[in-house]
């Protein structure tokens, strides 16, 4: 079965722990093609300081020289909040029932699981590969936690199953975060070597961040 990985963000900025994290979850999982996708308005976030059509300029940047990763630009479209929900619904319906989709979060986006739009619905429209960092032991609340046993896959499972179910990975993490970025950008710092380039120097034509 084919495999299609999501890994959602606000990417305000992309960078390279983003990235590279992706690269290793697609080649990890032996997923067939794995999407960027960010976020118009995160429901559970605080609203990113670009507006969608920057930031999908930046991530195009970024990928420029990356046929490994793909851009799906979907919920830049759509109105209002994007829910992940939604997302999942629409990707399925283009899909259909015979390509296992994969939506890619880190271990913290799964903790609070449970608060997501219509979560207890999500594996009825894709498994879940979740981020693990090495030698991290992450606590997760009851309710995430009765669905993680009820629904543990391995990879094998994954690849013959649409759906339905959760797969956790270890994959180390670079210490980059868009937070910081944007707070170095701001006090006149150089954020070089945390993000492509190219990215930077849209950044710095754009007076982005300052």
């Amino acid at each position: 079965m084919k495999l299609v990985g999501i890994f959602g963000g606000t990417f305000d900025p992309i960078h390279n722990a983003h990235l590279r994290l992706a690269l290793e979850v697609k080649q990890a999982v032996g997923m067939d093609e794995l999407c960027l996708m960010p976020a118009a308005i995160p429901p559970h976030k605080q609203p990113p300081m670009r507006g969608p059509h920057v930031r999908l300029q930046m991530l195009q940047l970024a990928l420029s020289n990356c046929p490994e990763l793909a851009i799906d630009s979907r919920e830049l479209d759509r109105d209002g909040p994007s829910f992940t929900f939604d997302t999942l619904h629409s990707i399925r319906a283009e899909l259909g029932s015979q390509v296992s989709l994969c939506l890619v979060m880190g271990a913290d986006s799964f903790a609070s699981f449970d608060r997501w739009y219509r979560w207890a619905e999500f594996l009825d429209l894709a498994n879940l590969v979740v981020i693990m960092r090495p030698g991290v032991n992450k606590v997760f609340p009851e309710s995430v936690s009765a669905l993680l046993e009820s629904s543990a896959a391995s990879l094998n499972d994954l690849r013959e199953n649409p759906s339905g179910g959760i797969h956790l990975i270890q994959l180390s993490m670079l210490p980059i975060s868009s937070t910081e970025i944007r707070q170095q950008i701001s006090q006149g710092e150089s954020p070089q070597f945390l993000l492509p380039d190219s990215v930077w120097s849209f950044i710095q034509k754009n007076n982005l961040y300052r």
